[in-house]
C-alpha cells in the first residue's frame, strides 16, 4: 500500500508536468505576439511560475525556444496522424492543412532564432520536415489508393508549398494566401474516388 511518501513524489512530478505545459504554452504566446525575445518575466507571468522555474528547466533562451517549437511540431504531426485515421482522407488533407495554417502563423515567432544562424537552431529545419511529412504522407497515401488524392504528390513538396501559402492569421478565411491554399488543395484532389492513379504517377510506375 502507498504511504504518504510515496504520495508525494508523484504529486510533485505531476506539478511539474502542469508547470512545464503552463511555460511552453505561455512561450508560444509570447512568441507568437512578440518574437523570442520577449521577457522571460512575461512568460513566466502567464504560466503562473516564477522566472527561477523556467531557468531551472531552460537554463538557456534557446533551450526554451527549442523546447516550443519541437513541441508544435509534434502536436502538428500528431493531427495528421489522428485525422487520417478519423477522417476520408480529402477532408483529412484540409482539416490537417487549416491545422498547419495554425501552425505557420505560430512559427513566424520564431523567425528570428531560426534564421539567426546560431547552431543550436540547426536541427530544427529537419526536425520540421522529418517529424511532419510521415504523417501527411499517409493522407496522401490513403487517398491515393482510393482515388481520391492525385498520388504523384511528395509530402515534403506539400508541407513547404503550404509554409508559403499560410496566411498571417489562420482564421482569415478573405485572406488572399488562404484562398490560393484552397485552390492548392482543390488541385491535388480527384473528383473520382477509386479511380486508377494516373499514367505517370509513382503509384503506377
Amino acid at each position: 500500500m502507498p504511504t504518504q511518501n510515496d504520495a508525494a513524489p508523484r504529486r510533485k512530478r505531476a506539478d511539474a508536468v502542469r508547470n512545464t505545459e503552463s511555460v511552453l504554452e505561455a512561450a508560444k504566446a509570447a512568441f507568437a505576439e512578440s518574437g523570442v525575445d520577449a521577457p522571460m518575466r512575461d512568460i513566466a507571468a502567464r504560466a503562473g511560475v516564477g522566472v527561477g522555474t523556467i531557468y531551472r528547466n531552460y537554463p538557456l533562451r534557446s533551450d526554451l525556444i527549442i523546447a516550443v517549437f519541437r513541441r508544435e511540431v509534434d502536436a502538428t504531426a500528431a493531427e495528421a496522424g489522428r485525422l487520417v485515421a478519423e477522417c476520408p482522407p480529402p477532408e483529412a488533407l484540409r482539416l490537417w492543412a487549416a491545422r498547419f495554417a495554425g501552425f505557420v502563423a505560430t512559427k513566424r515567432g520564431f523567425a528570428t532564432a531560426l534564421h539567426s544562424g546560431d547552431p543550436a537552431y540547426q536541427s530544427l529545419p529537419d526536425y520540421f520536415v522529418g517529424t511532419l511529412a510521415p504523417m501527411v504522407q499517409s493522407i496522401l497515401d490513403a487517398g491515393a489508393r482510393e482515388g481520391s488524392i492525385r498520388a504523384d504528390v511528395r509530402a515534403e513538396d506539400l508541407i513547404h508549398a503550404l509554409s508559403r501559402l499560410a496566411p498571417a492569421h489562420s482564421s482569415d478565411a478573405a485572406d488572399p494566401a488562404t484562398r490560393m491554399t484552397q485552390v492548392l488543395l482543390d488541385g491535388l484532389l480527384t473528383s473520382r474516388p477509386d479511380a486508377p492513379p494516373s499514367s505517370n504517377s509513382p503509384a503506377s510506375a
